[in-house]
């Protein structure tokens, strides 16, 4: 289901430029009202298309207001309840509330390694651009993208 901004707790990033969810959201959906003119509240960010949310959870999660919210779908979480991630420096606290009353609370780490740490191409061989057109490049340890079996890989014998 689509994001929405509770207007009663955003404050457009404090007037920057560019809002927290505007710069996270992967359609460039999120909008800031300056002067109010398109939703009738200055300064308030909203979703300008919620058809087409990829529901992707970027903005709730970044927004320092926790003022953006999704609709959640009834088999995660049953009308009535709710779902509200807080991002933290290192983790994100995603709180689940049930129609009953009942709170459950999940951390979960923002990243797992440092940033900038990752060598993505370290112990690899520089790609020889001059054989990408030869047949066999990308798969040059199968045969037209099937190899052997391996007994040994298998879970369970």
């Amino acid at each position: 289901m689509p994001t929405f901004v509770r207007t009663d707790k955003c404050d457009g990033c404090k007037g920057q430029d560019k809002t927290a969810c505007m710069y996270i959201c992967p359609h460039d959906l999120m909008k800031l009202d300056k002067d109010g003119s398109e939703t009738g509240h200055a300064m308030k960010s909203y979703n300008q298309e919620p058809e087409q949310c990829w529901e992707c959870y970027s903005c709730v999660k970044i927004c320092p207001q926790n003022a953006i919210e999704a609709r959640h779908y009834a088999d995660v979480v049953p009308l009535g309840g709710s779902v509200q991630p807080l991002r933290g420096s290192d983790s994100i606290m995603w709180t689940i509330k049930f129609r009953n009353g009942t709170m459950k609370r999940f951390r979960f780490p923002i990243r797992t390694t440092p940033e900038g740490s990752i060598e993505p191409y370290a112990g690899k061989a520089e790609a020889n651009m001059a054989k990408i057109s030869e047949n066999g490049f990308f798969n040059h340890m199968e045969q037209n993208g099937y190899r052997a079996g391996n007994p040994d890989e298998l879970i369970c014998k």
